[in-house]
């Protein structure tokens, strides 16, 4: 199957580096200047710049550009396609229609971790899309299916946005161990090190169970654990989700 990503940025350049594996990978962006630039990083892709009447007939786009090109770069898009794929956050399956003419629609939720094959990806759209949907992002990664583009939206502030949170998290971590006086070049590795570790651990574990099973009665890890809730960790992280949430519902109701 050949696969028309139409956007070059960040997810565009990470979901052609996961697909090249496994499909035929073409890219279209507005700026040839910064294809040629993807096309040498990815040297497997071909590379288009958009026309002022670009064809899509028949073919399988993954929609790639911000929200606030929608309307811009479908005034250049003809034809038909067979499925619209969209990662475009809070911009819904009605607004597509619209602006967009295909066959089937699918809304997706990707990370920049399909860039090594191990995106956390949620979709929605139409049933007849499904199956055809779950095996291109399966090649990236893992795939949830949920039922409404709410879900879908929630899920954004998670999987989408999560490796921001985790990064920041990362990084905090990685600065405490300079600040106590470990290098950094080591201090870097054990974060590493542990989020492999403790992924693998909370893929059988529940979080809590997980949690409790690493403080001791008066021990270490209970008294960082106390200073992490002084500093209302808990309560941030769940405003960041809320918040991310409130802005692709923004960003659908635009």
């Amino acid at each position: 199957m050949k696969l028309t990503l139409i956007g070059n940025g960040i997810m565009a350049q990470s979901l052609a580096k996961g697909l090249v594996n496994n499909y035929e990978v073409e890219m279209i962006g507005r700026d040839i200047s910064k294809l040629k630039q993807v096309k040498e990083k990815i040297p497997e892709i071909t590379i288009k710049e958009l026309d002022d009447q670009e064809d899509i007939s028949n073919k399988n786009v993954i929609f790639c550009v911000k929200p606030y090109a929608l309307q811009s770069v479908a005034a250049r898009l003809t034809g038909k396609a067979n499925t619209l794929y969209s990662i475009l956050a809070g911009t819904k399956l009605e607004s597509l229609k619209k602006q967009i003419s295909s066959k089937y629609y699918v809304r997706t939720m990707p990370n920049v971790a399909a860039s090594v094959s191990m995106s956390m990806t949620t979709i929605t759209g139409d049933n007849e899309a499904k199956i055809s949907a779950m095996e291109i992002f399966n090649a990236i990664g893992k795939t949830v299916w949920v039922n409404t583009e709410k879900q879908l939206d929630i899920a954004t502030a998670i999987a989408g946005s999560g490796p921001a949170y985790l990064a920041l998290v990362a990084e905090a971590i990685t600065d405490g161990a300079v600040k106590a006086g470990l290098e950094r070049h080591i201090s870097t590795e054990l974060v590493h090190g542990l989020f492999l570790g403790t992924s693998a651990l909370l893929a059988k574990t529940h979080p809590a169970i997980l949690k409790d099973s690493v403080m001791s009665p008066g021990g270490t890890t209970a008294a960082g654990v106390a200073a992490l809730e002084e500093g209302n960790v808990r309560n941030s992280m769940i405003k960041a989700i809320q918040a991310a949430y409130n802005k692709a519902d923004e960003l659908g109701n635009k």
